[in-house]
């Protein structure tokens, strides 16, 4: 009797155990990797560019998954029931200048750019196209839902696909832009909701709106696409990658200094990375900046330095890994500070911006010119509407600028004269 209770023990314990031993070797289907990019611009600003890339192993398409665990059930559930290849959604307010600021890391249109590759499975593609549309206005709250064949197209020469694709067939392909879209935390809201850690952990946690939109330019957009599951590509993956781009104002705080920190572009800082993420990372571009190699002081010490070619250009990456445990042993945050070491000048920069009806606008700047050279000193500005009281009598004139007022600064020992002020000429003193 013994010996059969013993038996059924170990048979208990077996089956207790095999089913675990399975799953602990079961390779994981999903993963999700965010990163932050902290770009210095040419112009002095600061572009910070988010990336948060879900992939999965499963067969969208094909409607046979039932469980989601990182990748949205909104978004999986539409590409699968309306038969989509690829989606690339783009919401942006404001122009990247490019002539300042150089090239973009991701272009968008300013508005709401949407274009999508449907399945050949598709016969009626204008249907799809247009429910998408509409399913995609109530995820992200905008207003998706006029687009139509007034501003649809069908490009033949662009726009091909960026995931794995049998062929190009452009009769699959819709395109369409709403310029005058704007861009809200309305938007914003739904788009940190389809993160899996949503905005309470990891680089998500620095998303606040309030300073999002307290900058020059602010782009978010959402592409999905089928990937290689490997190298060999015999099965495929699907990626999620959600990207939002914003490029803060050097002068805003009219104190003139191009130091940074995430405390001051976020009002937040790190405390921690996403627990359902494999990878965490925060990278901040040290290159030289211009021909005197204005180099990038950070601060706290990055533990590693990542080198590139970045559209043609070799840069160096400070590398901070918010999954090392090593991060956070000297403090509970990570708080990561910009300062430029550069030659001491004479270069002073002070601007105050305008407030609406109140005061003006000022910008002094005390440069050195160089001899026999042309400086040239341009300002973006932008229109704003007038009320209909504010209308000037002769509109024809348009709005008179005050001149600009240049002061030489002459040394001390030029400056003196030795000549009885009260004897010579009144002109002898201008």
């Amino acid at each position: 009797m013994a010996a059969a209770a013993a038996a059924l023990l170990l048979l208990l314990l077996a089956a207790a155990a095999g089913p675990g031993r399975v799953g602990a070797g079961r390779a994981r289907r999903d993963a999700l990797r965010e990163e932050l990019l902290l770009s210095p611009l040419p112009a002095g600003d600061v572009a910070a560019t988010f990336q948060f890339r879900t992939r999965w192993d499963a067969d969208l398409p094909r409607g046979a998954v039932s469980h989601y665990r990182l990748f949205p059930k909104a978004l999986g559930r539409l590409v699968a029931a309306l038969g989509v290849q690829e989606l690339h959604l783009a919401l942006t307010q404001g122009f990247w200048r490019t002539r300042t600021w150089g090239q973009p890391p991701l272009q968008a249109p300013a508005g709401a750019e949407l274009w999508v590759w449907f399945q050949p499975t598709v016969t009626d593609v204008d249907k799809a196209w247009k429910e998408l549309s509409n399913i995609l206005s109530g995820i992200f709250c905008a207003s998706l839902n006029f687009i139509d064949s007034t501003n649809t197209v069908t490009p033949t020469a662009s726009f091909k696909p960026l995931g794995l694709a049998n062929g190009t067939d452009h009769h699959l392909l819709r395109y369409a832009v709403l310029p005058r879209e704007v861009v809200c935390t309305e938007n914003l809201t739904p788009w940190k909701k389809l993160l899996p850690c949503g905005s309470k952990a990891g680089l998500a946690v620095l998303l606040k709106a309030e300073r999002l939109f307290h900058s020059s330019y602010h782009s978010q957009a959402v592409h999905i696409r089928p990937i290689c599951r490997d190298a060999s590509c015999l099965a495929v993956s699907w990626e999620l990658r959600q990207t939002l781009t914003v490029v803060f104002d050097t002068f805003s705080s009219g104190q003139g200094k191009k130091d940074w920190s995430l405390f001051k572009m976020f009002s937040r800082t790190l405390t921690d990375a996403c627990p359902l993420a494999s990878q965490s990372k925060v990278y901040v571009d040290i290159s030289p900046k211009n021909k005197e190699k204005e180099l990038l002081e950070v601060t706290p010490a990055p533990a590693s330095v990542y080198e590139a070619i970045v559209q043609g250009d070799k840069r160096t990456y400070a590398v901070y890994d918010l999954l090392s445990p090593s991060l956070f042993n000297t403090s509970r945050s990570l708080n990561v500070q910009l300062k430029w070491k550069r030659p001491q000048d004479s270069c002073y920069i002070h601007y105050q911006p305008a407030q609406d009806r109140r005061r003006p606008h000022l910008l002094e700047m005390l440069i050195q010119l160089p001899a026999n050279s042309v400086t040239k000193i341009t300002i973006q500005f932008e229109r704003a509407l007038l009320k209909w009281t504010e209308y000037t009598p002769d509109p024809n004139h348009g709005f008179y600028v005050s001149s600009s007022v240049l002061s030489a600064l002459v040394p001390s020992v030029i400056a003196m004269k030795d000549v009885d002020v009260e004897q010579s000429p009144l002109f002898t003193s201008l």
